[in-house]
């Protein structure tokens, strides 16, 4: 097998893998401090490939569209939160579960009423259509070089912004210890507010970044919705270094499956998630009862 394909079917993997990252870090970052395992995250990195679309024939401007995907779909994650999932705090785990899954079903259907069931094209910018040369070995999608360090920057600011600020600080004491944090006199109703927020917006990023490599159309959030749990799970829930391992290493491994049996490439993360919670049920970096 050629040495150049292997390493190009690793960076495809690595940009498929930035995507999982995205979507798996909303994921986690919500089930780390709220305890609430988000079906409608879904729907959101949907509705973030939808505002998309209807910024960039709106405005012609795919940055535009990479900056107000992210707002619109932050500001729904915050409304639902404050008036439909809150009210479920305290309550059993699958109150909020069976809600925003709910909340899928819903939002899928309010596409297809307003854009109707068929795929939408997405093109990348101009900028970023020609193919870059990569190593001094291959010629790369320069858009999938784009994501790839999209993301990366994206991660940095993330880990930046709960390492380094205090409001990040008061969000992983709150996952530690909300009480403790309430008695401070911090109002962790409006922590958890902003949390499902920016969670939400990582979900949108996600679907406007895998708008011009994935069809758009109403349905897309699910398959990739499964694929997203496969990687919280194998990170460890509610883990974020284990969201960004597990999504990259995932992205990787199914990118080199389709080149060597390309059948397998759809179930071999299924797998790969069978191992680790054979050898670890709590995930490669998650701890153990968090469901509990």
């Amino acid at each position: 097998m050629d040495f150049n394909v292997i390493i190009m079917q690793l960076f495809t993997g690595l940009s498929l893998g930035m995507l999982y990252v995205l979507l798996a870090l909303g994921l986690s970052i919500i089930f780390g401090l709220l305890t609430v395992v988000n079906f409608a995250h879904g729907s959101m990195y949907m509705w973030g490939a939808f505002v998309g679309v209807f910024t960039v024939a709106w405005t012609g401007n795919f940055w535009a569209a990479l900056v107000l995907a992210p707002l619109g779909v932050g500001l729904y994650g915050l409304v639902i939160e404050r008036w439909l999932i809150r009210p479920l705090y305290g309550r059993d785990i699958n109150y909020p579960l069976l809600l925003t899954f709910g909340l899928q079903l819903i939002m899928i259907e309010v596409v297809r009423i307003f854009f109707g069931t068929s795929d939408h094209p997405f093109s990348a910018p101009a900028l970023l259509s020609m193919p870059l040369e990569v190593m001094g070995i291959f010629y790369f999608p320069a858009y999938r070089v784009f994501l790839i360090v999209f993301t990366a920057v994206i991660c940095f600011v993330l880990w930046f912004f709960l390492e380094k600020t205090d409001l990040g600080l008061i969000i992983r004491a709150g996952t530690r210890d909300p009480l403790m944090v309430r008695a401070l006199g911090i109002d962790m109703n409006l922590i958890w507010w902003l949390v499902f927020g920016i969670g939400s917006a990582l979900a949108g990023l996600a679907g406007i970044l895998a708008a011009p490599i994935r069809s758009v159309y109403p349905e897309m959030g699910i398959a990739m919705l499964v694929e997203c749990f496969v990687v919280t799970v194998v990170g460890g829930m509610g883990s974020l270094p284990g969201a960004i391992v597990a999504g990259i290493l995932l992205g990787i491994v199914s990118s080199l499956t389709t080149l060597v049996y390309p059948q397998m490439a759809d179930i071999v993360i299924f797998l790969v998630m069978a191992v680790v919670l054979l050898v670890r049920p709590s995930g490669l970096f998650g701890k153990a009862g968090l469901l509990e």
